[in-house]
């Protein structure tokens, strides 16, 4: 029996279910669609970073029973022992996505097992932004937003010490943004309709299991005959990014800290080296405190009169001197605060179980939780932006968190926190969405986050990919920044960028010049440049101390300026196509087989591939150019597809742009910069 809907078919025959010609599921013998189960989780959380258990209790493989069709929709009846237990509804919408609705028919279940149908050969991408590996194929990847750790592989020294001093270590699929979707190579996607917790399994050869631990609302899928077209209809589902302002390519967003009179004296200096600056982002705008990790801001969310006298003329001085102004905030407020007390007494926080404000701990300081299902204190922290960073000037922040939610916490509509955590990236990402559209500002500010979920694509401005590790480790290094945006982007997030130089100085990661430099050279190929001077930023190497390296970032900044015009059309295509500004290889190289495992490199845009250098003391590097007419950007050499071995001394990140780009001229200037 089938439905057929606007030239896209369904069909279930055998006990097999097909969408345009690609089999989504088989039941065999051996291999249920479904299981049902319940289990008891146990989760605890430090600091962001999160010990999570499940113990199953029970898991029940259901089968087809029987299948009835409608007018405009198939329903297939599951059960186990005679017993129905499962509906599931399959529609055609109007676009002809096909849509899949679960119903309980019998019993109070929390797990839910579906197996997808695989094949050998097929890989997968996507599951929000993932650090260590691209293709999915091969792992399983819990999905749960969360610090994503410090080092990020279990084998390595700096994650063992990092769990062993604080349950910081992370693994390979911790990340601030999961999300329930993936694209297969077999040219559909898959999107939950879900924030419960959920463990995507794509080891097994045959299937994908998909657990949640929860009943979601739906499944989602649609086909393509190219990947374009294909993250072109998700972002459609998804919602897209709304653009960058034009300032933003004007050089660099420069990380400083230390009030007025110390940026001042810096950026002379840098502007003295010919460095071109877009922005001045000062994360401590509103004051600072100090722990054992470093220096850390002081989350008031007003600024700080002591380091930053009378911000809002300084701001309007930087403006006059061609420099934007940009600052950091948080959805947690810290005790002890003038605007804690203005929370409290509006009861616009977050309680415990006994009715109290919840008071996180991050690390020596605690702070209270703005409980956006309030709409009193939504309103009330949407203003607190508006009032205190626009209206005092600021020309952007970084929107930090999102990932703390507890478990245990009492929400004012008193939603299960279990399901609210991963949604909560969202409902932050909303509110500076909606503070910067309310004032009118949307063409003018540039806010950019970490952590997400799905939703975010719609108002998450920019992506930032976290705090990598001031190192060159390919889990959390400037290597893990490269397969963030192409994951990202594959989930229809598609402009990202990362802190250059990284972030993380902590058990003997110390960042030397070389790794600035090389992350600088990177940044430049990319949608938004912006540096940090990291956690501890005496202890580590500042591009401000060091002429040669300051001649070095002069020369991206430069370049970062003159790609303008090919940029903008990248970010054009981002904003009304979906697709992601960095892009993997095969997005337009279909039948080029060893693009599809490629998750150090990347094209920016059509007609750039930029393979940056990811390891220390680098001469040369191996790159794979798929099959075209590229032409080195440095060199002028003309290549074709194939593997080489290409010069990388500093200042030479492997770029090549397309012999055919119409904006070739553009590229030659280039080679002088």
């Amino acid at each position: 029996m089938s439905l057929i809907k606007q030239n896209n078919k369904l069909t279930i025959h055998d006990q097999t279910v097909t969408f345009n010609n690609r089999i989504l599921f088989q039941q065999t013998n051996e291999s249920p669609i479904l299981f049902l189960g319940h289990g008891e989780e146990n989760i605890k959380m430090y600091r962001g970073n999160f010990d999570i258990h499940d113990h199953v209790e029970e898991r029940i493989p259901l089968t087809m029973m029987d299948i009835t069709e409608e007018n405009e929709f198939l329903e297939i009846n599951f059960g186990f022992q005679e017993q129905q237990y499962v509906t599931l509804k399959l529609q055609l919408d109007d676009v002809g996505r096909l849509r899949i609705q679960p119903t309980i028919d019998f019993g109070e279940w929390n797990r839910l097992w579906i197996r997808i149908k695989a094949d050998e050969n097929e890989n997968v991408y996507g599951a929000g932004e993932q650090m260590s590996h691209f293709n999915l194929r091969g792992r399983h990847f819990p999905l749960w937003t969360s610090e994503p750790g410090i080092g990020r592989n279990k084998k390595n020294m700096t994650t063992f010490l990092a769990d062993a001093k604080d349950h910081a270590g992370g693994d390979y699929y911790t990340t601030n943004y999961p999300e329930t979707t993936f694209v297969s190579t077999n040219h559909y996607y898959c999107h939950t309709d879900s924030y419960y917790y959920a463990d995507f399994d794509f080891s097994n050869n045959e299937y994908h299991e998909l657990q949640y631990w929860g009943i979601p609302d739906e499944w989602i899928f649609e086909t393509a005959e190219t990947y374009v077209d294909l993250i072109g209809k998700l972002s459609n589902l998804l919602g897209r990014q709304f653009g960058l302002p034009d300032w933003t390519n004007d050089g660099i967003n420069v990380g400083l800290q230390g009030g007025t009179e110390r940026i001042n004296t810096i950026i002379k200096t840098m502007k003295n080296r010919d460095v071109q600056i877009a922005g001045i982002w000062a994360q401590d705008w509103e004051g600072t405190q100090t722990t054992s990790f470093g220096k850390r801001n002081y989350w008031n969310w007003h600024y700080d009169d002591q380091l930053y006298p009378g911000l809002p003329s300084q701001i309007k001085t930087w403006h006059e001197q061609g420099m934007k102004f940009l600052g950091y905030i948080n959805p947690y407020v810290v005790n002890g605060s003038p605007m804690f007390e203005d929370g409290r007494n509006g009861g616009y926080f977050a309680k415990n179980q006994d009715g109290r404000n919840y008071l996180v701990d991050f690390g020596e300081f605690e702070c209270a939780v703005v409980d956006f299902t309030n709409p009193e204190a939504f309103i009330w922290f949407k203003t607190v932006i508006k009032v205190n960073l626009i209206d005092a000037g600021l020309d952007g922040w970084m929107a930090d968190f999102g990932e703390y939610l507890p478990t245990d916490v009492v929400l004012h509509d008193h939603s299960d926190p279990m399901v609210m955590h991963n949604k909560w990236p969202v409902l932050w990402a909303k509110c500076n969405y909606e503070a910067v559209h309310e004032a009118g500002k949307q063409d003018d500010i540039v806010y950019f986050m970490r952590a997400g979920a799905a939703g975010s694509q719609t108002y998450n401005q920019l992506l930032w990919a976290g705090d990598q590790s001031v190192n060159w480790s390919l889990d959390d290094g400037l290597a893990s920044t490269i397969p963030a945006a192409l994951s990202a982007g594959m989930t229809g997030n598609t402009l990202t960028h990362s802190d250059i130089g990284g972030y993380t100085s902590m058990y003997g990661n110390v960042r030397d010049k070389e790794l600035f430099m090389r992350w600088a050279e990177m940044a430049a190929f990319t949608p938004f440049m912006r540096s940090h001077e990291g956690n501890r930023p005496a202890s580590n190497f500042q591009v401000y101390n060091d002429d040669g390296a300051l001649d070095h970032l002069a020369k991206f900044t430069k370049i970062f300026q003159q790609l303008k015009p090919y940029r903008q059309t990248v970010i054009d295509e981002a904003v009304n196509q979906g697709l992601p500004a960095q892009r993997p290889l095969f997005m337009h190289y279909e039948d080029d087989v060893n693009a599809y495992d490629i998750q150090y490199e990347y094209l920016f845009g059509r007609d750039l591939l930029v393979a940056p250098v990811y390891e220390a003391d680098q001469v040369s590097r191996h790159v794979y150019l798929p099959n075209d007419e590229w032409i080195n950007l440095w060199s002028g050499e003309q290549l074709t597809g194939g593997d080489y071995d290409v010069e990388a001394q500093i200042g030479r990140i492997p770029v090549f742009y397309r012999r055919d780009s119409p904006l070739k001229p553009l590229f030659e200037k280039l080679k002088s910069s």
